[in-house]
């Protein structure tokens, strides 16, 4: 044991203490445990144990990222499943790395080159890329330090990276297999561009947001072989290859089949007839760009329309005329000018909210553009995924979101995979001088000579992290890690990626590993909001850091926090408030855990047998098991919220405001029962701290290593409910008293007496089994024993005794009677308009069942309050 006899209130040197700080000090004990938890192999998995495996695998955040509250989150639910399993036998695993984020982490570097004067280009590929890996090992990884901070129980000895080694082995593993199945190919297809960032953009790569735009009406043709369409993207025009009406469409159908001339050019386009074509949306006609729509795209393969792009890499128009060389939105105007100059604008819509994608990383306008890139044929990989699902090998919580992933598998298209981006795996593929196609192993020599080259484009991030949960296991070798950890237990993760995350590792995970999916449950969680229940966003001030949360109130509390708003599927709001209330639950378990230990609970030696306790101990002992079985159900449902709901109203109120005090009686009498009330003290702590580690892990270790003299609670037992201490007559029997003590604490403040106030009190309690409880009623009531000359001015009946009490000189009885006659008759008013507003039947008639409703229960609650007024009047003292 440490002498902490000097030591300043609030320290703590991470050894077991003889007495705890007065104050808990989060700061000062959080980065000594987890240095300490660290340092001893804790959360180290061991491939050879004989233990059953349980296994999570991090969703690997961006290597430029830095922890927020959305990380903290699902850290925190991962951490609590994790600590839970392994405290209960389980081989651990919860396997953390970093994503390399491509465009995102090429960016940071080119913002750094801007700032020199320098482009990418001045340095070259391979330069530029040594300049990015410098850039991760001296900047990436923030969020990895800021995980420990939070009590992330991962094993760090295990920490992977999307491209080192042998990660990318696997990605070009499983590129060749793809390849060699026809799974891969390359194609000409419409995909997002970022004229800024120069690359092709996966869907969650976009973020579409609501802008004042202007929808303009053009006639196309002239007369009665004119048609009116409608766009946003007037530029387009200049690429128009058609112009679409459903082949229903009588107003059209002597034009279908004919062609009509294009404005502001010199071609003659076709009129064709295409079901995508909505008759009763705008006008019944559309115009079809085909390389820079991908609807239009679709229509121009079904009618083989030609594909003209109109525009560079960078937005600038490239059709010759008087367009030439201006940048998209430039044109924009200038060819919504020319149509209104030739009189060709029937109809303009100014502003037109409607959604426009942006890149994610730069917010540049994305622009739809015909591209050859490299694609995965999704169909076959996808009906696997969904088809894993349907038959039971995967489970969805919550079960309503599985119609969400059945719309994403069962509706994907194929996966543009290629970036024209310098930082990734580049794509194994060789070209040669007479058009050879060669695509290259991780153990095959790629071809070389005068002509061979490299495809210069690199694979969507997503590819790699698609390969997660069994690359970082080591495959494509048959490691003892896969063979122990794969497949994984749980992804819990956000609801948003199903498509671009969780779908694409089942696809993966099913193709590669003969069929065994890459995840046993996938557990969804909501986005975290703020308070309001709004995005939190830095724009709008509402984006929290949670390390200054962290900071202020420890991890701890934060942590509590988000579990408890952690609802299956939804989104968590969360603020400051709730933060600080978690604080003081911390700070609660700290103080009730020191008033114990200094009144001399312990877990040493066996726990009596219920004959040899008291009711109030066999009640507590009975409440506990009955929490065990309940926080382990909601845990095997993912319920988090309903855990820490259970767990804080046990330990705050059960615990710590009822069990406590009602044993400070007998604690303070002395002899075998206040022996046998320490032990179950003891015991009642020690279990509700191992079921609060997984949630609070700093404080609680703090405390168990305290009150047991155990290593660590990371490594201890977790609690499992003894069916034999359920004690239905203990629960009956303590809810009584608690029920009495309850009426006579409202009785009190109905009669706005001072809370610490004692009163004379006589409890007739013959024949009932509160006798033995009258000591603690009298205490927690404050309630004092009759003195000669008792007199009885008010009396309380209560689960079926009588509480006699002396109200004189303690109130002012006339003022009393005054006020709770307004009361009462407010209380009356209410319910005579209540009654009569439900007895008017014209009324009725007309007020929604809401408003009747409404009604009904302000007139329930006047006849409520009428009864307790009318009791309260009842029990004063006679005039």
């Amino acid at each position: 044991m440490t002498d902490t006899t000097n030591q300043r209130p609030g320290t703590f040197d991470g050894d077991n203490a003889a007495t705890l700080p007065t104050t808990y000090a989060p700061a000062e004990v959080e980065g000594v445990l987890y240095e300490r938890w660290e340092e001893r192999g804790y959360f180290t998995a061991d491939a050879k144990s004989d233990k059953p495996a349980y296994t999570i695998v991090i969703p690997p955040p961006n290597v430029t990222g830095a922890l927020h509250l959305g990380h903290a989150f699902q850290h925190t639910l991962m951490d609590a499943l994790t600590r839970r399993k392994r405290m209960q036998g389980f081989e651990t695993l919860w396997l953390p790395g970093m994503d390399h984020a491509g465009i995102a982490t090429q960016n940071k570097v080119e913002q750094q080159l801007a700032e020199s004067g320098l482009s990418r280009h001045d340095l070259g590929r391979e330069a530029f890329v040594e300049k990015v890996w410098e850039w991760k090992e001296n900047y990436g990884g923030r969020i990895l330090g800021q995980m420990r901070r939070l009590g992330d129980g991962v094993d760090w000895s295990r920490e992977r990276f999307t491209m080192d080694e042998g990660l990318s082995k696997a990605v070009q593993t499983i590129f060749k297999k793809l390849f060699d199945d026809g799974l891969i190919y390359r194609a000409e297809r419409i995909i997002n561009w970022c004229p800024r960032c120069l690359t092709a953009l996966s869907d969650i790569e976009v973020e579409h947001e609501d802008e004042a735009g202007e929808l303009v009406s053009i006639r196309y043709g002239d007369g009665d072989d004119s048609i009116v369409v409608a766009t946003t993207r007037a530029e387009t025009l200049l690429g128009d290859t058609a112009v679409a009406v459903h082949p229903t469409d009588e107003r059209y159908a002597h034009l279908v089949g004919r062609t009509i001339k294009l404005p502001l050019t010199d071609r003659e386009i076709p009129v064709v007839a295409d079901e995508h074509v909505d008759p009763e949306f705008g006008t019944g006609a559309v115009k079809v760009t085909p390389a820079h729509d991908p609807n239009d795209f679709a229509i121009g393969q079904r009618h083989g329309l030609p594909n003209l792009t109109v525009m560079d890499d960078h937005g600038v128009i490239t059709v010759h005329g008087p367009f030439l060389g201006l940048d998209r939105l430039e044109a924009r105007s200038a060819v919504v000018g020319a149509l209104r100059e030739q009189g060709r604008i029937v109809a303009e819509k100014r502003p037109y909210m409607h959604a426009v994608g942006h890149c994610s990383r730069c917010h540049t306008i994305v622009e739809p553009r015909l591209s050859l890139q490299w694609w995965v044929k999704v169909e076959p990989l996808a009906k696997a995924a969904g088809d894993a699902v349907r038959d039971g090998k995967v489970d969805i919580h919550p079960k309503e979101l599985e119609r969400r992933y059945f719309d994403w598998v069962d509706n994907m298209y194929d996966w543009c995979i290629s970036r024209q981006l310098w930082w990734g795996h580049r794509i194994p593929v060789w070209y040669g001088p007479e058009g050879q196609v060669v695509c290259v192993g991780p153990d095959e020599q790629a071809p070389t000579g005068e002509g061979w080259h490299q495809d210069p484009d690199v694979l969507d991030t997503w590819f790699s992290s698609g390969l997660w949960p069994f690359s970082t296991l080591g495959w494509p070798e048959q490691t003892p890690d896969l063979e122990k950890f794969y497949a994984t237990d749980v992804l819990l993760t956000g609801h948003d990626i199903i498509f671009f995350w969780v779908a694409r590792m089942m696809m993966f995970g099913l193709y590669a590993m003969d069929g065994q999916a890459p995840f046993k449950t996938v557990a969804l969680t909501g986005l975290v909001r703020d308070q309001f229940g709004k995005k939190m966003s830095k724009s709008s001030g509402t984006a929290v850091d949670p390390l200054d949360w962290m900071d202020e109130y420890g991890a701890d509390a934060v942590r509590f926090t988000l579990a408890s708003g952690a609802n299956p599927g939804a989104d968590v709001p969360v603020g400051e408030d709730w933060v600080k209330g978690s604080g003081k639950f911390c700070n609660k378990i700290w103080n009730a855990t020191r008033f114990a230990l200094m009144n001399g609970a312990t877990v040493e030696g066996p726990l009596p047998a219920p004959e040899e306790l008291t009711a109030v101990d066999r009640w507590i002992l009975s409440r506990l098991n009955a929490t065990i079985t309940q926080v382990d159900a909601f845990y095997e449902e993912y319920e988090f919220a309903k855990v820490s709901d259970a767990l804080y109203h046990f330990a705050w109120d059960e615990v710590f405001d009822w069990y406590v005090e009602l044993s400070k009686t007998t604690l303070f009498a002395g002899g075998p029962q206040a022996d046998a009330a320490r032990r179950v003290l003891g015991e009642v702590l020690d279990k509700t701290l191992r079921l609060l580690h997984p949630i609070v892990p700093f404080v609680t270790e703090t405390l168990w290593t305290t009150l047991t003299g155990g290593e660590s609670l990371v490594i201890a037992e977790w609690p499992v409910a003894d069916a034999a201490r359920i004690d239905a007559a203990a629960e009956a029997e303590v809810a009584t008293v608690q029920q009495v003590i309850t009426e006579v604490r409202r009785f009190r403040s109905d009669q706005n007496l001072n809370p610490g106030q004692r009163l004379p009190a006589q409890l007739e309690l013959t024949g009932s089994a509160l006798v033995a409880h009258e000591a603690a009623i009298r205490s927690l009531a404050r309630l004092t024993e009759p003195e000669e000359g008792f007199t009885a001015t008010a009396s309380l009946p209560v689960a079926g005794i009588t509480v006699a009490l002396d109200l004189s000189g303690t109130i002012d009885v006339p003022a009393e009677r005054k006020r709770l006659a307004k009361d009462l008759a407010a209380a009356e008013k209410e319910k005579d308009q209540a009654i009569a507003k439900l007895g008017n039947e014209a009324f009725l008639a007309k007020a929604p069942d809401n408003v009747v409703d409404k009604i009904k229960a302000r007139r329930q609650a006047a006849e409520a309050d009428i009864a307790r007024i009318t009791a309260q009047l009842a029990s004063l003292p006679q005039a």
